[in-house]
């Protein structure tokens, strides 16, 4: 028998979760408008589909700006050699260009302090190898993006304690609930290193307000901890109030220690590119951005990649056009989708940010338990075939919870999604009333989902004894995709 490394054989990936579990049904069953109109409808991949028109008009009018071409071959050499660690220096003037403007140009960033890594992923990774040891923890608000677990502690060792935040104030972070779970991991002898955010946040789709963000610093400068603010929807705000980064609130505040504040973004939402995998890791601290830079090495960003975005990006009337054009989208079809929940009377927590939903579903479960959450969401799933994030995946203390995406996808797919919900809510609703055997007369005859909507206490099942990566009905390969 062959003895594998702890980090190999350990479980600390996640890619056992609902949260990938949804995904591999997708994968197994892809809704195509043709071709499978009976399959999985993805809508769990957080990712920004609706400006890519901007982007590909601009590509044809600058074929310069890529060495795959005839207009741009002049540079293929001088991009294909080494490149140090540092990045193009065009590159990363362009990327701190674009951080400042899509904070509305109250912040400066210098590129000097701009550390490349393989998108968000690795940026979260690589801050966490520069600030903490195998063992030591960092405070992240709950709700939180379910990826964190393997981002911030699979290689690193290290833990995640969760602050938990709920309902009642729509899961906005208090100073109450930081000081219960620190004083907690401090009675457990857990060294705390420091707090990790999401601003926007994954998967609220809401931003921080100042006074909020302001009780944080104060928060880690009184516990002399580091504050890591992830940052990566930043551009995907489509209404009111305005989102406020981290970079704002250290001009403002009388006494903050630079030292302790670092931004992770990325180019992954804010652009609907996640497959150029660019990360930034943006530290105030002289220490941090030292050896960041050399930990970059493992996930360097590809110098074509590098050198065809800072073209991109500094040419500023293109990016003007292209964050006003995604705030306008993102807005619209928020609207759309959230107008046509309602109609089925589901509701979301309000929300300006993102390319999500955090869709409630309470009233649905049997009780309010997590097992009712996990047979609510094998119906979902596997029934109603589309693929919705429960909130347990995020770590939601309350169960009823599911992250909907609805940026991936064209607007006729969102009608489909929408019919399919509506018709479960809808024979939810008169199955309360009706025999088992006569719901399905309600369904629209071309969605032929062929739903049995067994009771959810009837029969239940783990979703995992369903479709685990372990199980032999799917492939064992590990699931390495990085997109959340």
């Amino acid at each position: 028998m062959v003895v594998l490394s702890k980090i190999a054989t350990n479980d600390r990936h996640g890619e056992n979760s609902l949260y990938f579990d949804g995904w591999k049904a997708y994968d197994m069953n892809p809704y195509h408008p043709t071709n499978n109109r009976d399959g999985v409808i993805q809508m769990g991949l957080a990712e920004n589909q609706l400006c890519f028109d901007l982007s590909e008009d601009w590509i044809r009018k600058n074929p310069k700006a890529s060495i795959c071409t005839a207009e741009g071959v002049d540079e293929f050499k001088n991009i294909a050699i080494f490149q140090d660690y540092h990045g193009l220096p065009e590159f990363r003037q362009a990327v701190a260009s674009f951080m400042g403007r899509v904070r509305g140009g109250r912040v400066k960033f210098d590129q000097e302090r701009i550390v490349m890594s393989g998108g968000a992923t690795g940026a979260n990774e690589l801050i966490m190898f520069c600030l903490a040891d195998p063992g030591d923890a960092f405070l992240v608000p709950s709700p939180y993006y379910p990826a964190f677990d393997r981002d911030l502690g699979w290689r690193t060792g290290v833990q995640i304690v969760p602050v938990h935040c709920d309902s009642s104030n729509g899961f906005l972070i208090t100073k109450a609930a930081l000081e219960a779970a620190y004083e907690k991991a401090q009675e457990d002898n857990i060294n705390i290193k420091g707090l990790l955010i999401a601003n926007p946040s994954n998967p609220l789709g809401t931003v921080l307000d100042r006074e909020t963000l302001k009780s944080l610093v104060s928060f880690v400068n009184e516990k002399n901890i580091h504050l890591v603010c992830d940052e990566i929807y930043a551009a995907t705000l489509f209404s009111t109030p305005d989102f406020v980064s981290i970079s704002e609130i250290m001009q403002e505040m009388e006494y903050c220690n630079p030292d302790l504040i670092h931004i992770v973004y990325s180019l992954s939402k804010d652009m609907g590119l996640p497959g150029f995998r660019v990360g930034i890791v943006y530290s105030y601290n002289d220490a941090v951005v030292s050896c960041g830079r050399k930990m970059s090495s493992f996930g360097l960003v590809s110098s074509q990649t590098q050198h065809l975005l800072a073209a991109m990006l500094s040419d500023e009337e293109f990016v003007g056009n292209f964050l006003e054009q995604s705030s306008k989208r993102l807005a619209k079809r928020h609207n759309v989708f959230t107008k046509g929940l309602a109609k089925a009377g589901i509701t979301c927590l309000k929300s300006n940010a993102g390319l999500f939903v955090w869709m409630d579903l309470r009233r649905l479960l049997k009780e309010q338990t997590l097992e009712a959450e996990m047979a609510l969401w094998h119906v979902i799933i596997n029934e109603v075939k589309v693929n919705v994030s429960p909130g347990s995946s995020f770590h939601c203390s309350e169960p009823g919870w599911f992250r909907v995406c609805f940026a991936n996808m064209d607007d006729e797919t969102v009608e489909v999604a929408l019919q399919r919900i509506n018709a479960f809510v809808r024979q939810e609703k008169d199955g309360n009333n009706k025999a088992q055997g006569k719901r399905t007369k309600c369904l629209p005859k071309k969605l032929q989902l062929s739903f049995s909507f067994r009771r959810y206490d009837e029969g239940l099942m783990s979703p995992h004894m369903i479709m685990s990566p372990h199980s032999p009905h799917v492939p064992l390969s590990p699931l390495v995709r990085a997109r959340t």
